[in-house]
Formats: structure tokens, sequence, C-alpha cells
């Protein structure tokens, strides 16, 4: 008899990702492909859910092809996505009626601006743990609402569905039209003290509730697989999870005062709280994750829109190389102490600074700065923003982190890592198996699907395979931040 595996679909900002992963936890095989990124006016970004969909099913197929196994052994289907990023599609079809709006995108902006300038601000916060921002889903909702002909219409008589990306996928897997906790949470109209979508908040930005997927468990049976060319009918999805809180499960930060950062596209730093809802005052917000059996807890949570993002803009855009690996030499060989600033606010600034107008800036350049320096101060951004969001976590939380557990593509960069490692003066520790947000949802998966007895089973599947020490002079580092924090004092708005 075969042994189980689980296939993970780890669908992301830039592509797609399927892995088909053992029950010893590791990768069996995987394909990965990237779609459009389209960016129809300045400070928006869209996808085409199809193109999606389309890369996801062939990606099942190159998975399972290369593998050499057969999909009917499949134990179970964990997915995780990228989160706030918005949906509409037909009941009926699955057609979207308008492109994906990208959690990155700003088009909300203004209006996000109307409601705390009508006192809405702290009803939001309240019970949705998050603040008022284009950057989760509710105005993303009502924008494609309020802009698609005849779409409000339809919605109010049951034709169409929403959801984030997990949604979508589930539905063009098993008919089915859900989502879990996690994803839900990032909404802006989910009551996250009463694990329910909330009339009020729904009414203010005139969201029929029937459009709304049912919200469960993150470790739950959610459908399971129908009518597809990729894989036989019945295989169960028995995990879906936002990506950033399927990375904490992954790094097994299964207990209260544990935290990780995940270096993506954009950087998440997130700490589990437990069952004790904490609303932050050094802005960050809080939001749901997963204790050890899949159920929800709360976490707080640190999201930078621009993490390694800015070093594909530098290899796409400015054309300083053509292969990302090449910046981690290009930043060893600049200058050590370089006044190169780079403030990458090309969707506004995150926490803690949440200002949607702060644009990018490059400061401290003379006429003899050279790409290298640019470069060493692009994965510098990377690793300073991330020391604003813990340095507040710390604050909110009371807590000291020993270590920080790190994880994703830029985890690879050692210049980037042992630098952080300097900001922070604590060990930043990479795990094994760097994909620790596929991890997670395989993980939940497995348990659903019994390929794992308990979450004690997890605990020797992926363990570390690096350390870096701070070895940075506490004047260089004071140094630093004081670069840091005149340069990011000169982009906001606020």
């Amino acid at each position: 008899m075969a042994k189980p595996f689980i296939i993970t679909i780890d669908q992301g900002t830039t592509g797609s990702r399927v892995f088909l992963i053992s029950d010893r936890g590791e990768v069996i095989s995987s394909a990965y492909e990237e779609f459009t990124q389209h960016f129809p006016r300045p400070g928006w970004v869209e996808h085409d859910a199809e193109e999606i969909w389309a890369s996801v099913s062939k990606l099942l197929g190159k998975a399972l092809e290369s593998s050499g196994l057969k999909a009917a052994d499949a134990a179970a289907i964990g997915i995780t996505n990228q989160r706030e990023t918005t949906v509409v599609w037909e009941k009926g079809t699955g057609k979207p009626i308008h492109p994906a709006i990208v959690w990155q995108c700003r088009r909300t902006a203004d209006y996000c601006e109307q409601l705390k300038k009508e006192g809405r601000a702290d009803v939001f916060q309240d019970k949705t743990g998050l603040v008022l921002d284009a950057y989760f889903s509710g105005t993303k909702i009502k924008y494609i609402l309020d802009n698609v002909s005849g779409a409000r219409a339809r919605a109010e008589k049951g034709e169409l569905q929403f959801g984030t990306i997990d949604s979508f996928l589930l539905y063009k897997l098993t008919g089915e039209h859900k989502t879990d906790y996690t994803n839900a949470s990032r909404t802006l109209i989910f009551n996250i003290h009463k694990l329910a979508w909330d009339e009020e908040l729904c009414k203010i930005l005139d969201i029929p509730q029937s459009i709304l997927p049912t919200a469960q468990a993150s470790s739950s049976l959610f459908g399971k697989t129908r009518g597809l060319k990729s894989l036989p009918d019945g295989i169960p999805v028995y995990s879906m999870i936002g990506d950033q809180q399927s990375a904490l499960y992954g790094q097994l930060c299964h207990s209260p005062g544990e935290a990780k950062n995940t270096y993506g596209t954009g950087c998440f730093v997130v700490m589990n709280l437990g069952k004790k809802f904490l609303q932050s005052k050094n802005g960050l917000i809080t939001t749901l994750a997963c204790d050890a059996n899949g159920q929800p807890v709360y976490a707080l949570e640190g999201s930078i829109f621009i993490g390694g993002a800015v070093i594909q803009w530098l290899r796409d855009k400015m054309q300083f190389f053509d292969d990302s690996k090449e910046s981690e030499n290009m930043a060893k060989n600049a200058a050590h102490e370089s006044d190169v600033v780079f403030v990458p606010a090309f969707a506004g600034l995150g926490a803690p600074y949440w200002d949607q107008n702060a644009r990018g800036a490059i400061l401290g350049l003379t006429r003899d700065t050279t790409a290298s320096q640019i470069t060493q101060a692009a994965l510098k951004a990377i690793a300073l923003q991330s020391y604003d969001v813990i340095t507040a976590m710390q604050i909110d939380s009371g807590l000291k982190l020993p270590t920080l557990k790190v994880d994703g593509g830029a985890t690879r960069n050692h210049y980037l890592m042992e630098f952080q490692a300097g900001l922070l003066d604590a060990p930043v520790v990479v795990p094994r198996n760097a994909e620790t947000t596929v991890l997670g949802a395989a993980y939940l998966a497995g348990l659903g699907a019994k390929v794992w007895a308990s979450p004690d089973e997890l605990k020797t599947l992926n363990p570390p395979a690096a350390t870096y020490h701070p070895v940075m002079k506490g004047a260089q580092r004071d140094r630093e931040l004081k670069l840091w924090k005149d340069a990011v004092g000169r982009v906001l708005t606020k």
C-alpha cells in the first residue's frame, strides 16, 4: 500500500505552487508558475482569477506527474493563500465578474479615509482587530459591487459569491463556498470575538451577507474534489488557511508568545496570543491564527507591504541584476557604512505607520553611489521594516523574543539574515525547510486526514538548519536605526 501524502496548494501574490508532502513532512515534488501582475493605474494591482485557477490546475498535474504518485492515493488537500485579495464570481458558473483586486491595491484608500472622518475607525477595529485600510477585503468588495454594472442587484438576488483566493480555489475544486477563520478575519467585516460575519459592518459597507462564504476552523473538512481533469473525485480538502497564519503554524508557534517572520513579496510578523484578545497601541493589528489543533486563537500581526518585492523591482525595473540571488554578493561588496537609505513605500507604508499615501524614496545619493549600494540599502530596508514591527510587538505584548523564527524565500540571503540578527540583537533561526507556509497547510490537512495522530508528531519533522547570531556592534546598530528613522520621517504624509 502506498504511503499517504498531502497535496498542498500555495497560491501567492506573484505565483502559484503545488507541493506533494510526505508523512515525514518532506517535499516529494513541487511545481511553480508565475502569473501576470496587472497595474491599471498607479497604486492599483489586479490579478486574473481565472489565470490563477488555470495555473493551479496545471501545476497539480505537473507535481503529480513528476512524483510518479497516483492522485487517488492522496490523503488530503491543503490550501494556503494570499489573503485579502478579493474575487467576486457568478454563483452558477464560477466566472469572476471583475479582475481580482489584490491586497496591495490602494484604489479604496480615499474611501477608507472618508470612513475615518465619519468616525467609523473604532467600530471596525473593535470588532475585527483591523485598522481601516485599503489593504483589507471589505472596501474592495464594495468597489466591485459599486463599479460593475448590475453587480449589486445580482448580489442581492443571490447570484454572486465573494471569496478570498482560498474560497475561489475551493469552489473550483469542490463546488463549495467556504473559507476559514484566518482568511475571514482579514476581510474587515468578520467579528473575531463572535467568529461570525458582522451585520453592522456589512451594512456600513453595503455588502449583502448572502454573498459571503461559510467560515470554519482551519483544520476541518471543506469539501471533496469533483469534476476535475487533474484530480479524481473524492479527495478531501482538509485545510484552508491564510499564508501568514500557515507559516506561523508551520513554524510550530502553537503557544502564546511564539512568533515568526515570513520574508516573501511582503514581510509578515505574527505572534501567537492564545485565547486572549489584545488590541495593539503601537500600530499592529489583531487577527486570528491557529492553536496546535487548528482551532482559532488570537495573534498580533505586523504587515510590511514591500519586502522581497523591492528586490524584484531592482531586477525587473532597474535591471541591476538578472537573478535576485545576485543581490547578496552586491550587498556584501558595497561599502560597509553607506549613507544610502531605501524606503520602499511603493504601496504606502503598513505597520506600524499605516500611511496609505507614503511613497518610496532613496535618500543619501551622491555622484559616486553605485547599484551595489542601492541594492544593499534595499536589503537593509527589509530588515529595518521588520525591526520596526517586532519592536512594536514586544512593547504591546510585554514579551522579549529570545529568538526570531524566519521563513520564506529571502531567508536564503545570508546578508539579509545576518543584518536582521544584528538589528534585533537576537538569534535568527532558519528551519531546514524554509517553506513553512506550505508545511503549515500540509500539517493541518494531515491532522484532519489522520496522517498524523496528534500535533506532537510534528515536532521532529523540520529541525533548524541555520542560526544567525548577532555580531553587529551597538554603535553601528544605532547609526543604522537613526538613518532609517530620519528617512521614514521624510516620506510619511501624516
